[in-house]
Parts: structure tokens; sequence; C-alpha cells
């Protein structure tokens, strides 16, 4: 009878793991940021739809609602910042994800 080492068991443990795990989370358990499909206009979105962007919690997307309310549409996407809990860090992840539309009508 041949004995299978520690090491070899361990493989076999590990891609199993690995097969499971990306049959039980088809969409990958890595994945900690959420990210929509497309850019999502920051002066129209809804609080609900300004979370699906990484990083923006219920709070900050109520703050973003709230500071435009206030404040008039963004003219730029930059102007996100002025929003508390965004700094450059969070708009650096967000620019991509974002737009302020047509803003020239």
């Amino acid at each position: 009878m041949k004995h299978t080492g520690i090491g070899q068991k361990a493989i076999v443990l590990g891609t199993l793991a690995i097969i499971l795990a990306a049959m039980l989370f088809p969409q990958g358990v890595w994945a900690q940021d959420k990210a929509p499909a497309a850019k999502i206009n920051i002066n129209t979105a809804s609080a609900a739809e300004l979370q699906q962007l990484p990083r923006v919690g219920e709070k900050v997307a109520q703050r973003i609602v709230d500071f435009r309310t206030q404040n008039g549409k963004f003219t730029k996407i930059e102007e996100i910042m002025k929003v508390r809990g965004i700094g450059e860090k969070i708009f650096l992840q967000l620019k991509d994800l974002i737009t302020v539309g047509d803003t020239s009508k």
C-alpha cells in the first residue's frame, strides 16, 4: 500500500477548497469592493444607487445627495471631494466610475 505524504494531502485539500469556493461563490470570494456596471451620475443618482460605488456606504451616499440638494449640481467629478467622507484617496477609486452628465444644458 502506497502512503501519501502530508504535503501531497495538503495540496489536494487546498485544491478541493479552491474548487468548492469557486462553485459556492462564482463571483469571487476575494472580491471585496463593489463596482457598478455603468458610470453613476452623481447629480441624479439616488442614495441607493450611490451605494453601489466602492467605499460609499449609506451615510456617505446620503451626504452626497444632501450636498447636491444644498449646493446644486456638481459641475465636475472632482467636486465630490467637497462631501465629508470623500477625500482624494477615495476619489481616486471613484473617478472612473462616476460622471456629472452633460452640464452644458
